[in-house]
């Protein structure tokens, strides 16, 4: 039976100095990558658009001739999902934001660190293959189908579905709850737009960001010389909302003497503006959001115990994301469909490991928080793929993704152990073993501090938690100094003070 053989990935170097171009390439083929040469950016951009497209570039920013900002336009114009690597002996702040507005992958300093090298060639290598994987992305849904915003497929949103649809064929008041960010006021656009009223207004009010003093007026609307600046009088949201729908988002910020106003809308469809005599009949429909607890504060008398039941004829509670995990998928799909109908983005696709990461991750500030990772996400990342790479380093850590190495870079003895938290104890240990280890492999003056602070920060955090440190830290340890030694056990076992065969175990474990 014949072997199934890999071809080995391709890089194109582009150079008009001859000696850098030999020494890198001598650098790139020690690992057995197969290497191409241009000795100018006309040269190397024939070359790329002759194709095959090769796996990564590494690309002179100062050349005779063209420059190599202008070559990288010309290279990503032709291969939008092409990974360039910039080199350059000026590293300047032009010189980097330059490179990764036009989409470069990453820059390298001259004169080179082979082993720096040959790191950010594996992590681009990684991430073409990642690209490549996803090729035949199929997305869960059509965000046509979701014109409310309102994405999700699980248990708990499918009973969320159905009490909309109950109550779109009335006029009953709707109290929506739920922490901030999971879409409440999309749940009642929704209801809105299916209701008899859709063809009238919807007035959307934040109480919480209005000043007590204010709120009435904004509400009922004011009399000319009412209070020292009115100067006209002005219609309140009511009046202006009349066979509309009104929205009263986080009505538990809302101070008692305008909750009494609220219910006498309720109770009688009547308001009175702010300085004035006459009752103004209003038909609106009210639908109130807040993420407090209202029973407990009618409890404490900060809000009204009738207003409460007039509010909470029904209720419809918005899951928080981490109850709702199998929609991550759907709502990442929704967010980048929108963002390229926008225009704000080129991505639309998504890794499985990335998804995966999405799909862990516990979404303190829900579907707002996903949908600002996504977009932050989706403007960095290189190609039409989100990468892990791609996505905040919070979020990685907190799934217990390692970062890409090298990531720490020469500051690794300052990383922020404090604010290391993870999925799991065990992935917080090793999140803390690999800050060590970067730092003594990288020869921090202060390892000693490193490892200092790493203690404290293991001891407090796992200690109680009983899980062991030691064998987190020598484990990883023993996998760098292997890596170190390039796959040379007898080396790396020396490096560490061990036998061949302790490191072996290592490994093993």
């Amino acid at each position: 039976m014949s072997e199934i053989t890999t071809k080995p990935p391709t890089i194109l170097v582009i150079d008009d100095d001859t000696e850098i171009r030999y020494s890198l390439s001598r650098v790139l083929t020690s690992r057995k990558y197969v290497v191409t040469e241009a000795a100018s950016g006309e040269q190397g951009i024939a070359m790329v658009k002759k194709g095959p497209f090769p796996d990564l570039v590494f690309l002179d920013v100062r050349m005779g001739g063209m420059g190599g900002i202008e070559a990288l336009q010309h290279i990503r114009s032709a291969n939008p999902k092409q990974l360039v690597v910039l080199m350059t002996a000026f590293g300047t702040a032009q010189t980097a934001i330059e490179a990764m507005k036009y989409g470069a992958f990453d820059y390298v300093m001259k004169p080179f660190d082979p082993a720096k090298v040959l790191t950010l060639a594996e992590n681009a290598l990684k991430a073409h293959a990642d690209m490549r994987a996803v090729g035949d992305y199929k997305p869960t849904i059509n965000a046509d189908d979701y014109r409310e915003g309102v994405v999700g497929s699980s248990p708990v949103m499918q009973d969320v579905f159905k009490v909309i649809g109950q109550v779109t064929a009335s006029d009953v008041t709707v109290m929506i709850t739920g922490e901030s960010g999971t879409g409440k006021e999309l749940v009642a656009r929704s209801i809105w737009k299916h209701s008899h009223r859709a063809s009238r207004p919807f007035i959307a009010v934040n109480c919480a960001a209005i000043p007590d003093n204010l709120i009435e007026s904004e509400l009922f609307g004011h009399e000319k010389g009412s209070f020292t600046g009115a100067t006209v009088q002005r219609l309140g949201k009511f009046e202006l909302c009349d066979k509309g729908t009104i929205f009263l988002d986080e009505i538990g910020d809302m101070a008692l003497a305008t909750q009494t106003k609220i219910l006498r809308v309720l109770q009688q469809g009547e308001i009175q503006r702010v300085g004035g005599t006459e009752t103004l009949k209003v038909d609106v429909r009210i639908i109130a959001a807040t993420n407090k607890d209202l029973e407990e504060m009618v409890k404490a008398k900060t809000f009204r115990e009738d207003l409460y039941y007039r509010l909470n004829v029904v209720r419809i509670r918005m899951p928080p994301l981490r109850e709702r995990g199998d929609d991550v998928p759907q709502i990442v799909d929704f967010c980048l469909q929108n963002l390229v109908k926008q225009k704000k983005a080129r991505v639309a696709k998504v890794s499985p490991e990335a998804m995966a990461v999405l799909t862990r991750h516990n979404w303190p500030g829900n579907v707002r928080e996903l949908e600002n990772v996504i977009y932050r996400s989706a403007v960095i990342a290189q190609g039409d793929t989100i990468l892990v790479k791609d996505l905040p380093a919070e979020i990685r850590g907190a799934a217990g993704v390692e970062p890409p190495v090298g990531a720490l870079g020469s500051g690794a003895s300052e990383a922020p152990f404090d604010t290391v938290r993870t999925a799991s104890a065990e992935s917080a240990a090793l999140a803390a073993a690999k800050v060590v280890a970067e730092s003594i492999a990288g020869g921090a003056t202060d390892a000693t501090l490193t490892l200092e602070r790493a203690f404290d920060f293991l001891h407090n955090e796992l200690g109680r938690q009983g899980t062991p440190m030691l064998p987190q830290i020598e484990r990883e340890l023993a996998r760098r100094a292997f890596a170190a030694a390039e796959g040379d056990a007898t080396a790396a076992a020396k490096s560490l003070g061990l036998t061949k065969v302790a490191l072996q175990k290592r490994l093993k474990e």
